[in-house]
């Protein structure tokens, strides 16, 4: 099964820090030692090794060259920047607004084939209507204390990003949880469309939509934190504090096994309409 995300990326922090103490005690050197051929204070040697502290890649190059391991250090700089890429803080993203990170990356969407989804609290961005959106983004703008909610305007660039969907060259795979119907994130009249859109855009033909019924006894996955799948090349996942970027191909591989066992666990087509239906009527 996956890991945490957020363990995922401080997992791949401390195999780089392994790999330099590791480097380090081969060459027969103190902590103290290294520092000084290094040219910094004993404890930032301490920060790294612990992964407290993260390496950029002039202090990689000056640990290998201490070490007499020149021939590593492009391997370990790459291996630390994916570690450090695979963890973008919120904060850092909504900078510029809700609205600019909905185009933040107009390639990769441009670029995937295929897209697997999995949500299980919320109907997937890419069905989301403007309503709907308005509604999640405006939770999210209060929640992060935005000096601007600029919800309405993020909720627009979402709906438009996902026009995709009637572009030819993509599939979209698409699971999710029955209890993400059932969450009343905008008004009841912004419910009733989210619902029927799901209706019209679960019957495209490059769209698989299916839906794990909240009753189902062949649970092999509990509820998972909702991820996105590009293709075989990008899982992101998001958390309350970050977006975690997965790139390395082992973990890709759990999320796709997690991924294919949810689908196993859904109803498609007429059953899938059933719990959409039964969704709408319960707002009445």
């Amino acid at each position: 099964m996956p890991t945490s995300p957020s363990s995922s990326a401080q997992e791949a922090r401390r195999v780089v820090a392994r790999r330099l103490r590791d480097l380090r005690k081969s060459a027969g050197l103190t902590v103290s030692e290294l520092a000084c051929r290094c040219g910094w204070h004993h404890a930032k040697t301490s920060r790294i090794e612990n992964a407290r502290t993260a390496p950029n890649a002039t202090d990689i190059r000056l640990w290998c060259r201490a070490t007499g391991t020149e021939d590593q250090a492009a391997d370990l700089i790459a291996q630390s920047l994916h570690a450090e890429s695979m963890y973008t803080e919120w904060r850092t993203q909504v900078r510029a607004g809700l609205t600019a990170l909905q185009g933040s990356e107009p390639r990769l969407f441009e670029d995937t084939q295929v897209f697997r989804v999995y949500s299980s609290t919320l109907v997937p961005g890419l069905l989301q209507t403007e309503g709907y959106a308005t509604g999640v983004l405006r939770i999210s703008a209060s929640f992060r204390e935005l000096p601007v909610d600029d919800s309405a305007d993020a909720a627009r660039a979402r709906v438009g990003r996902s026009a995709i969907i009637h572009r030819p060259g993509h599939t979209f795979v698409l699971v999710v949880e029955e209890a993400a119907l059932r969450h009343h994130v905008c008004d009841s009249n912004g419910m009733a469309a989210q619902l029927g859109y799901l209706l019209t855009a679960g019957a495209l033909p490059q769209v698989s939509l299916g839906i794990i019924p909240m009753s189902t006894r062949r649970r092999t996955q509990w509820p998972r934190e909702t991820f996105h799948i590009y293709d075989d090349r990008l899982v992101s996942v998001e958390l309350v504090s970050a977006r975690v970027r997965i790139t390395q191909p082992s973990e890709i591989a759990l999320y796709f096994k997690a991924f294919e066992q949810l689908r196993g666990m859904a109803v498609y087509g007429a059953d899938a309409r059933a719990l959409v239906l039964r969704a709408i009527e319960a707002l009445h």
